[in-house]
């Protein structure tokens, strides 16, 4: 609990290598997953996918960092960097885009205007139609 005056920040939530994750994931903070998660994910935060890393289902985040293996749809509030090790089979939804050269992507991309806003509340897929900050564009 936080002193008076003094805002939490949300915490940083790891999944190991070789941990096994059945289920949907739902988290204010950042999350890094070097394991696997059969499942949703919804986070405010970060996503940081390891090299080892593997998830299989929809995905909503603020930001992505992705090394590892992603079978579904990805929403990203801001930015989505797939890394040269990164294997995205699926849809993307984001405001910016990074791909390495050798990332490996299958699938479709729509941007800016789409991007979704997080909220943890909603059911899987857990986003509004549209963020503040997209809807500028």
């Amino acid at each position: 609990m936080a002193k008076p005056g003094i805002t939490e920040t949300p915490s940083i939530n790891i999944i190991g290598a070789g941990t096994v994750i059945e289920g949907d994931i739902k988290s204010e903070g950042d999350i890094r997953v070097d394991g696997t998660l059969n499942g949703c994910l919804i986070t405010k935060g970060k996503l940081v996918l390891g090299t080892t890393g593997m998830v299989e289902g929809e995905i909503t985040c603020q930001n992505g960092d992705i090394s590892g293996i992603i079978t579904g749809k990805i929403k990203v509030a801001e930015l989505l960097s797939l890394k040269a090790t990164s294997k995205l089979s699926g849809d993307i939804i984001t405001n910016k885009l990074s791909i390495e050269p050798g990332a490996n992507f299958v699938g479709s991309c729509a941007m800016a205007g789409t991007a979704p806003t997080i909220n943890i509340s909603n059911g899987p897929g857990g986003e509004s139609e549209k963020s503040e900050k997209a809807a500028a564009y």
